[in-house]
This record gives structure tokens, sequence and C-alpha cells, in this order.
């Protein structure tokens, strides 16, 4: 099954390390990132998972729950997040999904035939309140994935959702965003944009953060 941006994210009721989940039920009116793991008690895996962890104030400021993914039962999983709190210096606090026959890897589609025929890429999708599909990302299982970038790609998905612009390349909380080109009066401009803004061109328009 090829999910695409828009999509709804297909409900499962799966085992976790917090008990039985049902996704979207989970999911409530928070934003939500699914990230899949290879397999447990593997080297990067284990780090993300702790990064994420040290991270749970910076998700929860932002509406957002995170829940793993990997196709090891439930029992593997809380050896592993024994690990996981000795070597990264912080305890899991979000559940590990047990996805033994692989029934939500089937889903989304997370095990991709021509890089490995067992364990799960590492995937990442970023789900909206309405369990909308707003972005992925996939890496390779030899990469750890950047936890900075999708802190930032939720805050640009909140900011542009509240306001009519969109986020240049690298832009961080705080940078200048570009106007949409769909706004042309002045005055809806100055209606939107009382900061003020900057014309490159007729459709390079740059502002303040409307929101800061």
């Amino acid at each position: 099954m090829s999910l695409r941006l828009g999509d709804t994210a297909p409900d499962f009721i799966q085992d976790s390390t917090e008990g039985k989940i049902q996704f979207h039920d989970w999911i409530g009116d928070h934003w939500a990132v699914l990230y899949s793991h290879p397999a447990d008690f593997t080297p990067v895996c284990t780090t993300e998972l702790g990064r994420t962890a040290k991270l749970s104030e910076a998700f929860a400021a932002r509406n957002t729950k995170v829940i793993a993914l990997s196709i090891d039962p439930v029992e593997a999983h809380h050896k592993w997040m024994s690990d996981i709190e000795e070597t990264q210096g912080q305890a899991v606090d979000f559940p590990i999904i047990a996805d033994h026959d692989r029934r939500v890897a089937e889903l989304y589609d997370l095990i991709h035939p021509n890089a490995g025929t067992t364990g799960t890429v590492r995937a990442v999708f970023i789900i909206d309140p309405a369990k909308k599909i707003r972005a992925t990302i996939t890496y390779p299982a030899s990469t750890g994935r950047n936890f900075a970038e999708i802190l930032r790609v939720i805050d640009s998905l909140q900011l542009t959702d509240s306001h009519s612009v969109a986020t240049p390349a690298d832009w961080e909380q705080g940078d200048e965003c570009v106007i949409l080109p769909s706004i042309k009066s002045e005055e809806e401009l100055k209606a939107l944009f009382p900061k003020g803004w900057k014309e490159l061109k007729p459709y390079l328009r740059t502002t303040p953060q409307p929101n800061r």
C-alpha cells in the first residue's frame, strides 16, 4: 500500500509496550509521529529512542505524541527499553508497537524488498489531528534520523496551517517566512501581515514570522 501526503493514516489495533493501541483513538486531538525501526537491540535505533525520550517536552509543547514500531514482540521491547535507559541515560516514556505479525508494516509499506526483506525501513510519518499524513521521511537502516528536522517540519506544518505563509529553505522558528503567491491585494497583505513585508519578486515576498 503506497501512502501519499493527504491520505488518512491507516488505523490499526496492535500490541505495544503500553498495552493494545487503537491508533486513531491513541492520537486523539494531537499531532502524532509514527516511526519505524528495523529491529530491537540495534545500535542506531537505540540512540534514536533515547533521543526521542530526551525530547519528550519538545514534542509535548507541539501537542505531538510519538510512537515507535518494531517487528519484535513486546517482551523484547521491554528488555530493549532497559538497555536504552542504561546506555542513553533516559527512560523510554512513549509506546513501542510490537508489530510481530507485520500488520502495521504492511499497512504503511515499511518493508522495502530492495533494501531488505525482513526488517522495516527507518520511516517517519507526521500525522495531524484529523489523522491525515502531512509529511513522510524515509531513511536507510544505516542512517539515524535527525530529530531537529522532525521538530522543524512539525513547526512548519503547524505555522503554515494557521497563517498564509510557507517556510523557505533552512527555515527555523523565528526566521522570516514567505507569503503565499495567492495573496494578491494590498489590503489583504496589510491585514494579514501588519509587521510588513519585502518584495524581492512579485512571487517572492518575505515577512517576519506571523506568530512571533
